[in-house]
């Protein structure tokens, strides 16, 4: 009997197999948290889209730690948050095989990118989705009907989830079927959830409504896609040494004569990346608002802080690389999060309940980096890069 000469730890996470494609692009909340009835009532998640990453300063406040009272440099990730949009809400009884649809209540009015969902080929179909239904808002009988069914929601039903989707026109994708996502309201009794789901059907709903800042949040997406990868990239096995017959970057023995198959846990080349993931506690820096006008004036300082107090937007100088710009609402989290640019990522409310100091600390930001990401960053605005640079031979063309 053969014995390895040095012992060693597998490679690879035998818990995230099979390694392939995920089924869908956008993030699944397979749980959502507990309800408690003596909260009112709100959404437990949300969409957005991951935009960039820059870098923050901030103070930290941990008393006995070697680093409290003193500046540090955190890498953070800036993901756009549109409004959502409230179009339906459906209702779930519990059976001894889990949770059942008893029904799905719609709104009257659904928006254009919210119907492409429903089709492959929105170009060529005879976009009739949902006029039928939405007859029934309309006559006296309709009506009865739909609130006899609400009424039903709120006898029977143990859970209300309510049916939201993106607004793709507020971004600057060139995507124009809408995401629709199912989401939990929590808090409050049934008929206070089928009330509050019934007054913001077919209204916006802002992310500031469902999150705070320095909260602890999970975010569900899908990983950036590799394509067909070998064993050191896929499972990171060590190469082979240099004169290896018939090449060294393999797996050299791939199980025992007997059984007389190759195992599930052996490494072997295949699919790497767009995996779906789920990632626990990313703490919230910033919830940001959107460019938007108040009192007549464009307000787009949602990058300055109480000391640097520079009118800044979040967007970086020339824009996030492969994204643009970011003109609507936006959270700020530490550290990376799953997926590409424009990827879009449900961001869901935690599961646990947080007792770290490190969860409970108050973030207050110094300093938000807004250099361009295309290079060496130098200059954080237009203006700081004009006085320095002064006037340059494109702008004494455009003069004359």
């Amino acid at each position: 009997m053969s014995h390895r000469k040095f012992s060693a730890p597998r490679h690879g996470h035998l818990g995230f197999m099979p390694k392939k494609r995920s089924k869908r692009h956008r993030g699944k909340c397979k749980s959502f948290p507990k309800d408690d009835p003596k909260k009112p009532v709100h959404l437990t998640a949300f969409l957005g889209f991951k935009a960039g990453m820059t870098h923050i300063v901030r103070e930290v406040n941990r008393p006995g730690s070697k680093v409290n009272k003193k500046e540090i440099v955190e890498a953070v990730t800036v993901i756009e948050t549109p409004p959502l949009v409230v179009v339906g809400v459906t209702g779930y009884i519990e059976t001894p095989r889990g949770l059942r649809t008893l029904g799905t209540i719609w709104a009257e009015h659904l928006s254009e990118e919210c119907r492409r969902r429903f089709y492959r080929n929105w170009y060529q179909s005879k976009k009739k989705a949902f006029t039928k239904y939405a007859k029934k808002w309309q006559d006296d009988d309709g009506k009865k009907v739909i609130e006899r069914d609400f009424s039903k929601l709120v006898k029977y039903c143990k859970v209300i989830r309510v049916l939201c989707h993106t607004q793709m026109k507020l971004l600057n994708g060139r995507q124009k079927k809408a995401h629709l996502m199912e989401i939990q309201l929590n808090g409050g009794t049934i008929e206070e959830k089928v009330n509050w789901a019934k007054e913001h059907l077919e209204k916006q709903v802002p992310v500031s409504n469902v999150f705070i800042q320095d909260e602890m949040m999970d975010v569900i997406g899908v990983t950036k896609g590799k394509g067909f990868k070998g064993v050191v990239s896929r499972w990171h096995v060590k190469k082979l040494p240099r004169k290896t017959h018939k090449g060294l970057r393999k797996v050299a023995c791939i199980g025992a004569w007997h059984p007389a198959r190759v195992g599930f846990g052996v490494p072997r080349a295949g699919q790497k990346g767009y995996h779906h993931r789920t990632e626990l506690n990313k703490k919230i820096y910033r919830i940001g608002a959107g460019i938007h006008t108040k009192d007549g004036k464009v307000i787009k300082n949602n990058a300055s802080t109480e000391y640097d107090i520079t009118d800044k937007s979040i967007t970086p100088m020339g824009g996030f690389p492969h994204y643009g710009e970011v003109r609507n609402d936006f959270i700020m989290v530490k550290g990376c999060v799953v997926g590409p640019k424009k990827r879009v990522l449900t961001l869901r409310k935690s599961l646990m309940t947080h007792t770290k100091r490190v969860a409970s600390e108050e973030i207050k930001l110094k300093f938000i980096d807004t250099s361009s990401k295309f290079g060496h960053g130098r200059f954080q605005t237009k203006e700081e890069k004009k006085s320095f640079m002064g006037p340059l031979k494109k702008d004494k063309e455009i003069q004359a």
